[in-house]
């Protein structure tokens, strides 16, 4: 007998009792995003090593660490896509979405990094994003912040989060305080760790987000950011501020939240929550106006976020706010006596004519009663259709609740799709 083949570490299959979960956050998701004029696009999960490396930054640990990366038979480098952002640039710049556009857009699927697998984190994880291209003012930061606000709220979860806040002002400034960095840890040197050492050279603001509390001490004094920032990026940071105070949301201003892409400026946000242990992020994003232009477009302003739907998912289930899901049928319909399953496969397919909503599940593979109750009861339908000789004779059915404490009934053909409606509507 020949070894049984597993999944490939960190590619986690995901089975019927999960995907009611995944169904309803998915749904959320859409609706939500589409209340805010938001548009979904489809990018391939393949593309260009350059792509990555020319947008998140060759000395970022996703690009260094952890993309899946291959040479395909022309020898053209490809890579999976390990974040949905810089795909969303490359698909509006090819087809004229952005210049001098606005857009909003939205898309959900699967990424990939190579990195150690835990729970809630995977080699192959999902993510949903969105992205408002052309607009430079910090209203749409506000607009998209309280979007994600709006979905904590509509999955029940807003008392488990926070919300953190930060500028990393222009590009120019950044610059500026990146030199006053470096100097400051070059002094701190002996007490950085090595990963802190290493990324002191190639991308001196990572060290700022070190979890290493031995470092996070040795920054105590560190220059802040904010000292460096021109008029312009006081106003727009206080620009989102106001707007989100207007609309009651509370935040935490964290001066060390820094984003681990090298393509952020002004505005960037994590909510947070301790939940989820060690992994507290289950959503961030941010502004990044140069993103277009270095990625061959034409400049055009942009802010976007992302969130993992597997941590959503824990989360939800950890919490106990998995609410909404459907079982697998709301109708079972068992057939009894010979040549009976063929007459209930015909009335099945005419009732999900006339009720398109009802999900009727018709039992196959013959059997007593007996096994066809288990099977209508293991559905988790809200009814069971029994449909005999006597029945058929008669144009009838035998309706036999298994939820609750309604009695049976009887009933004709013809009442069945109203009684179906009634049953969709609660």
């Amino acid at each position: 007998m020949s070894k049984a083949i597993q999944a490939v570490r960190g590619m986690n299959d995901c089975l019927p009792s999960e995907t009611n979960v995944w169904q309803m956050v998915e749904s959320v998701l859409r609706r939500v995003a589409s209340n805010y004029g938001f548009a979904e696009i489809r990018m391939p999960i393949v593309e260009s090593t350059a792509l990555f490396k020319r947008s998140i930054g060759e000395v970022t640990d996703i690009v260094e660490k952890e993309m899946y990366t291959f040479e395909d038979r022309n020898g053209d480098s490809l890579t999976l896509r390990p974040e949905g952002t810089a795909s969303c640039v490359r698909a509006g710049n090819q087809h004229g979405l952005l210049y001098n556009q606005e857009q909003r857009l939205w898309y959900m699927g699967p990424m990939f990094r190579h990195e150690r697998p835990q729970k809630g984190r995977y080699r192959q994880f999902h993510q949903f994003g969105l992205e408002a291209f052309g607009i430079a003012t910090p209203d749409i930061d506000a607009e998209v912040i309280l979007l994600t606000s709006r979905l904590w709220r509509e999955l029940g979860i807003n008392e488990f989060v926070t919300l953190e806040l930060n500028s990393l002002g222009s590009n120019e400034e950044r610059a500026n305080y990146r030199d006053a960095l470096v100097e400051f840890l070059t002094e701190k040197e002996s007490l950085l760790d090595e990963d802190s050492k290493r990324r002191m050279h190639t991308n001196p603001l990572r060290v700022l987000d070190s979890k290493n509390p031995d470092v996070q001490a040795a920054l105590v004094d560190a220059p802040k950011l904010s000292q460096y920032f021109g008029k312009e990026s006081l106003e727009h940071f206080e620009g989102v501020c106001q707007r989100l105070d207007a609309a009651g949301i509370n935040y935490v201003i964290n001066e060390r939240l820094v984003r681990g892409l090298d393509y952020y400026n002004r505005t960037v946000f994590e909510w947070v929550t301790d939940s989820l242990g060690a992994q507290g992020t289950i959503c961030a994003g941010g502004r990044y106006d140069g993103l277009v232009e270095q990625l061959g477009g034409k400049s055009t302003p942009g802010f976007g976020f992302a969130l993992g739907i597997e941590r959503l998912v824990l989360m939800l289930i950890s919490l106990d706010k998995v609410t909404n899901t459907r079982p697998q049928a709301d109708v079972y319909l068992i057939s009894l006596g010979d040549g009976i399953d063929i007459a209930a496969s015909g009335l099945a397919e005419q009732w999900r004519d006339q009720v398109p909503e009802i999900r009727i599940q018709n039992h196959v593979g013959g059997g007593n009663m007996k096994k066809q109750m288990k099977r209508a009861d293991k559905s988790g339908a809200q009814v069971a259709i029994i449909l005999g000789e006597d029945e058929l004779s008669q144009e009838s059915v035998t309706v036999k609740y298994l939820r609750g404490q309604n009695e049976q009934q009887s009933m004709a053909f013809t009442e069945v799709p109203n009684f179906l409606a009634s049953l969709i509507k609660g």
